[in-house]
């Protein structure tokens, strides 16, 4: 590889040379806890009716049975096992994010690791693990911030792609170049429109789990030598300039290796666009601390920076898809009206054909305050009127499991069993599994911990994939 960018050199050689000792321990501390939410939420996702066509297409797509789909009970060829669980880590909006990236780096990541770990030879070590996971999550989360303008492309699709290929690189013992190589092959095949995001279509997953795949076809390419590019990051047409337009990424190299991007990530609390949580908050705050009926309530109105608009200002209609719903402030509002909270079933058919909740969505409106960061969801104001002529008001300066509001674990633990419930096919208990997540960086082997995210009935010819 010759005339290498500054750029793409450095990222590379940062995600080669990263070991588990350089990290600092809050990092591998939060690397464990949202490993653990990510794993959860992937096997949640296993519910989800809009995978049944999915999954019907990609059982045709390979012949191999080596990897785990998480929450079921049979296995696939690798890359395609990492595209269908990267697939349900994002399709119920309640996987962790980047908020100044706007960008949900596990989402990709995971499975792409956890993919290597199930067929490699040799035993995987937690603390391996943790590392690729750190190194993955930085390099993201790096091309991200560099973003001075808002979202133009699905940026967990895309630049979450390329964290991907640097967890996996590190895990797979690439050397810089090698590293390099890979991100080359990721920008032949980076995909991610906004379109997605405007319709509130189920391709914003769908989008994930395509860049996860090509990761994991990106290192396979560089592992065969196949020939890459000298400047995918910068070049002309290199990512940067071509998927985010206005950047810059000097200034973040200082960090690198300084600050861990894993420690910045953001739970979701609620199975929701990210941008509708501070109005979830907010009117569970105001709920709680005046007792106000349903039928009391004349307006809700939600104002906050022009992302949140962008993402989940969309008019409520009756009967919408599931992820329409999902990425809806006034739907997702109107069900907490109704019902003190917002769960994953409340995108079931029969609740999203309620006509309760498409009257009480009429209620609400949301405004822009106009704020100059296109790539922030707080400050955010929720203001509820009532028919009285009272007005309640509720300031939200951060959002709710935002890094400087972490999710305790009592609540974290709720969720990771919520989400184990809804595993498509029964598993085992979830003590054991959260006791060792809890623990990864003491385990010499994490093979044995990510089986018991499929089936224990997974054996022999039952996990061939019948075509």
């Amino acid at each position: 590889m010759q005339n290498s960018g500054a750029v793409e050199l450095k990222l590379a050689q940062h995600a080669a040379g990263l070991t588990f000792e350089s990290l600092s321990s809050t990092a591998v501390e939060q690397a464990q806890i949202f490993v653990a939410d990510t794993l959860s939420v992937g096997v949640a996702g296993s519910r989800v009716a809009e995978l049944e066509p999915l999954m019907r297409a990609v059982k045709g797509w390979g012949t191999q049975t080596s990897v785990g789909v998480w929450g079921q009970n049979w296995c696939a060829d690798p890359s395609q096992a990492v595209l269908l669980n990267a697939f349900q880590i994002h399709c119920q909006e309640f996987d962790c994010l980047h908020e100044g990236a706007v960008l949900h780096a596990m989402a990709t990541l995971l499975p792409v690791l956890s993919a290597q770990t199930q067929i490699s030879v040799d035993p995987v070590s937690g603390r391996q693990f943790l590392t690729a996971v750190a190194a993955g999550v930085d390099v993201a989360c790096t091309l991200g911030l560099a973003a001075n303008q808002g979202l133009r492309f699905f940026r967990p699709a895309t630049a979450g792609g390329f964290g991907a290929v640097a967890g996996l690189a590190n895990l797979r013992g690439f050397d810089a170049q090698q590293t390099l190589s890979a991100f080359g092959h990721q920008l032949a095949q980076v995909s991610g429109t906004m379109q997605g995001h405007t319709e509130g279509s189920v391709i914003l997953p769908f989008q994930v789990g395509v860049n996860a795949r090509a990761a994991w076809q990106s290192c396979d390419l560089t592992a065969a030598g196949f020939p890459s590019l000298a400047n995918p990051i910068t070049g002309k047409f290199g990512y940067l300039p071509l998927f985010e337009g206005d950047f810059d990424i000097g200034s973040l190299f200082d960090e690198l290796g300084q600050v861990w991007r894993v420690e910045q990530l953001s739970h979701k609390p609620f199975p929701s666009g990210r941008a509708c949580h501070g109005g979830v908050e907010g009117l569970m705050a105001l709920r709680r601390e005046h007792g106000f009926a349903v039928e009391q309530v004349k307006r809700i109105t939600v104002k906050g920076p022009p992302l949140i608009n962008h993402l989940v200002n969309r008019p409520p209609i009756q009967n919408p898809s599931p992820n329409y719903a999902r990425l809806c402030m006034p739907y997702v509002l109107a069900k907490v009206l109704q019902h003190g909270e917002i769960e994953p079933t409340h995108y079931n058919q029969d609740a999203l054909r309620d006509p309760v909740t498409f009257a009480l969505s009429q209620k609400v409106t949301m405004v822009s305050d106009g704020n100059p960061d296109p790539n922030t969801f707080a400050p955010q104001t929720v203001t509820v009127e009532l028919t009285n002529g009272e007005c309640l008001v509720k300031v939200l300066s951060e959002v709710l499991a935002s890094p400087s509001r972490r999710l305790g674990k009592e609540a974290r633990d709720k969720k990771f069993k919520s989400c184990w419930a809804l595993a498509k096919t029964t598993l085992e208990t979830p003590d054991t599994i959260m006791a060792q997540l809890e623990q990864l960086q003491t385990l010499e082997d994490v093979r044995p911990l990510l089986a018991r995210l499929t089936s224990n009935n997974i054996s022999g010819e039952s996990n061939a994939i019948k075509r």
